[in-house]
């Protein structure tokens, strides 16, 4: 097992009712700016449940955050913080608007240009940069991104997506009440379960380093997702399933099954040139990669291959190849089964497009990939390729 550092003090408050639960979590003082996305809030009265329940503190609204937060937008709302002296952020949805309320947290606090803040990468930002943020809270309505329990986001530029992270940001609380995603779009669910799958892939399928307890989460994620995947899409206000669901998304992406393992994150890295470039949702994005990348890496990813066959889909029989081959079969079928399609060319782009989903990792720095860091352009053009 590697080396690693484990920290995570984002409080979880799970299950029915919980919203109510707020009022402890946040100053009685504190001057709030609930942020949300393009509507469903309102609609299905999650941001009116909320308001009562921040009873008489100074309250503010900032919707519209869109699906792959703009820079734009959220320059927008760190101007108002600043501005009215917001001292909370409460962030009402999924990935993209807690995403998106992280970056305000630290843009609202930075004495520099916004835009800076988008030039660490997967570095973290230090506190030598921003040396506080504005405290968050969320309310979870989307499972997929895990961003409620972790201290990451992606940010839209232009046409790219920037990582940003700093521990500053690690929500205070998360508020996952599984009802309060009953109303999801069928979509929008199918990607959430491929979205936490292959968070957990990126951390499991890469190379052996004896992280048995790593492997093992992972594992039971995996499974815990393909049993309740098409259950929770056919019936969305099952509890139990919707429950297993939203508790996968976010144990997949909060720092803990990463913890002294390699990582790879090339199917995310590529597939948010797609988002960017056709409109992709992320999560199909991510059924058209994985597939293919475990073919062109299979003999990179052997071992782990066999024990992903062995353990997740009790593949045992045959010769390795054959094994391997099962697994990534499963893998695509199990997306597909979800309502998801898994070709380029089911999301019509052809060979020709892909000179210029290359130019674009080439653009955004994306030569180097990979858990070891040797999935170069000539590989990664290959993966697409494959992915036709």
């Amino acid at each position: 097992m590697l080396n690693f550092n484990f920290y995570n003090p984002t409080r979880i408050l799970f299950g029915k009712g919980r919203l109510d639960s707020i009022d402890q979590m946040i100053p009685a003082d504190a001057h709030v700016l609930i942020t949300y996305g393009g509507g469903s809030a309102k609609k299905y009265g999650t941001l009116d449940k909320v308001k009562s329940v921040l009873g008489n503190r100074k309250v503010q609204e900032f919707g519209g955050i869109e699906p792959n937060p703009h820079y734009e937008t959220l320059v927008k709302a760190a101007e108002i913080v600043r501005r009215e002296g917001i001292d909370f952020l409460l962030a009402i949805g999924g990935g993209s608007v807690i995403d998106g309320t992280k970056f305000i947290a630290l843009a609202a606090s930075y004495s520099g240009e916004a835009l800076d803040l988008l030039r660490y990468g997967f570095t973290p930002i230090g506190t030598d940069t921003v040396k506080t943020a504005i405290p968050i809270g969320t309310v979870l309505t989307l499972p997929a991104t895990g961003s409620e329990m972790n201290c990451g986001g992606v940010i839209s530029y232009e046409q790219g997506k920037y990582p940003v992270f700093s521990e500053l940001v690690f929500p205070r609380f998360s508020v996952l009440d599984p009802a309060l995603t009953y109303t999801l779009p069928k979509i929008q669910v199918a990607n959430g379960v491929i979205d936490a799958f292959v968070h957990t892939t990126e951390q499991y399928i890469t190379y052996p380093v004896d992280g048995r307890i790593q492997d093992r989460i992972s594992e039971g994620i995996l499974q815990t997702l393909i049993e309740i995947g098409e259950t929770t899409i056919a019936e969305p206000e099952n509890y139990d399933a919707r429950a297993n669901l939203v508790w996968s998304a976010t144990l997949a992406l909060n720092g803990l099954i990463c913890a002294g393992v390699p990582q790879d994150w090339a199917s995310h890295m590529i597939g948010h040139e797609l988002t960017s470039l056709y409109g992709i949702d992320h999560g199909q994005t991510l059924a058209i990669l994985l597939p293919s990348l475990l073919e062109i890496r299979r003999e990179q990813k052997r071992a782990k291959l066999l024990q992903y066959a062995a353990r997740v889909w009790n593949i045992t029989e045959g010769s390795e190849d054959d094994r391997i081959h099962s697994a990534i079969q499963k893998t695509r079928e199990f997306f597909e089964r979800l309502g998801v399609r898994t070709r380029l060319s089911d999301y019509n782009i052809g060979e020709d497009q892909i000179p210029v989903i290359v130019g674009q990792l080439k653009a955004h720095g994306m030569t180097a990939l990979s858990e070891t860091q040797d999935l170069s352009l000539d590989i990664s053009q290959k993966i697409l390729e494959n992915a036709l």
